[in-house]
């Protein structure tokens, strides 16, 4: 079983250009399968063997499954150890020619409508001014959050950054995202001027865009800032300023896109921007912008308010 999935990860590796933390995550998801088949069905030792109710037994497995905060495995995350496997099995069937069980027979869990949180830009803005600029670690945390608003980065392609390919001169640069797709992102005047700042504090001649400060969270050997320390960063300062609700990078990213949506941009510009390759999951944003609508509506038109009932 194991040999099989070594070959499905190199295949999504080198032949759909997966990022690595991709394949980490779909490697997860297979291994811990298949250690479940071990000390359940081990007579389950090759792809062909797997049945419909051997998954549907590890779907119950799932659903009892918790996590290392002791909560149960929220629906989404179930919902992905079945997507890989339903991945995995159409590999095996179409690329290796294996008699395997149709992964068609497999159904998704049903998932509620996902919810997209992001901040308003007041919210942004308390949140942009949150890092103590007169030190070095305040002008890089600041010009952290103001490069993913700016650019609706995702984290991990924020970490990779190395210094020469942003400039500051065109406002602009090319990110290879998820799947190897490119895009050309654009910096803000304002997220412009904070990493300037921040870069020409800097003494050092380390490549990475951000560094970790000596002491001061998690880098990398080449002093590469983590993309669990940015998270923290984040968090930190959302906590500071009382945001209403946990704040991730990713909400950031939301809340650019959330931005760009209400200020009337084209779904098909946003989706480029994000570097989603199907509008499919830009379309959440919509769904954002017209409950925002909605709620103007009630709001400002006079006719949506309570009123006497005609006679």
């Amino acid at each position: 079983m194991e040999s099989y999935i070594r070959q499905f990860l190199e295949h999504l590796e080198i032949e759909k250009g997966y990022s690595p933390g991709t394949v980490e995550a779909y490697a997860t998801h297979l291994y811990r399968f298949v250690q479940w088949l071990r000390d359940n069905f081990p007579e389950v030792d090759h792809p062909e063997k797997i049945t419909l109710e051997h998954v549907h037994q590890f779907r119950l497995y799932l659903s009892h499954l918790k996590n290392s905060e002791g909560k149960h495995l929220k629906k989404v995350t179930q919902a992905y150890y079945i997507i890989t496997l339903r991945t995995f099995l159409r590999y095996l069937m179409v690329n290796r020619q294996m008699q395997v069980l149709s992964p068609d027979r497999i159904d998704l869990p049903k998932i509620g409508e996902r919810i997209v949180n992001f901040l308003t830009l007041d919210q942004v803005e308390l949140l942009l001014r949150a890092p103590d600029t007169s030190t070095l670690l305040g002008l890089r945390d600041r010009a952290i959050l103001e490069l993913l608003f700016s650019t609706g980065l995702r984290v991990s392609e924020l970490v990779i950054l190395n210094r020469d390919q942003v400039s500051l001169e065109r406002k602009e640069f090319g990110v290879i995202g998820k799947g190897g797709k490119a895009r050309v992102v654009f910096l803000s005047d304002s997220a412009c001027f904070w990493l300037s700042q921040y870069l020409d504090k800097r003494t050092d001649n380390l490549k990475p865009l951000f560094i970790g400060i000596p002491g001061k969270g998690r880098r990398s050997r080449d002093g590469r800032l983590t993309a669990r320390s940015v998270e923290l960063i984040v968090d930190r300062y959302a906590r500071q300023v009382n945001l209403p609700f946990n704040v991730t990078p990713h909400t950031l990213r939301h809340s650019f896109a959330t931005d760009l949506m209400i200020a009337g941009a084209d779904i098909r510009a946003v989706q480029e921007m994000l570097g989603h390759s199907s509008i499919r999951t830009t379309q959440v944003y919509t769904h954002v912008t017209d409950r925002q609508l909605k709620e103007v509506y009630r709001t400002y038109h006079g006719r949506s308010k309570k009123r006497e009932t005609p006679k």
